[in-house]
């Protein structure tokens, strides 16, 4: 299994960035998958998550409206597009799915929003 995410970067507030999560070693359109996010000095928590067939989603309460998860089970790619963003979404964000008692995470990629 491997998961590699790309999108970061250095935004103003309000403004918007894309991640996206490429998935490989398992057949992707099987699983659910989720976006974590860890900021320095916290512990690591879950932003998103998105059901196998993307029919179900759900998002920490305080990205609720501003941060949209989806997927494309075509091209192994789930992604995390993230609008008006604020200072404290300032982290560091990975990918996750699991599969029976496993988990598995990308390298994760750094936002940070700052004016």
């Amino acid at each position: 299994v491997q998961l590699v995410e790309s999108g970061g970067g250095l935004v103003q507030p309000g403004g918007s960035l894309r991640l996206s999560c490429a998935a490989s070693g398992f057949t992707f359109s099987r699983y659910a998958m989720s976006w974590y996010r860890q900021a320095p000095g916290k512990e690591r928590e879950l932003v998103a998550f998105i059901s196998s067939a993307g029919g179900n989603t759900n998002y920490a309460d305080s990205v609720v409206g501003r941060f949209t998860i989806s997927r494309d089970n075509d091209k192994n790619t789930v992604f995390l597009q993230m609008n008006r963003l604020k200072p404290d979404d300032t982290a560091v964000y990975y990918c996750h799915t699991s599969r029976a008692i496993y988990d598995y995470w990308g390298q994760g990629t750094q936002v940070t929003v700052s004016s």
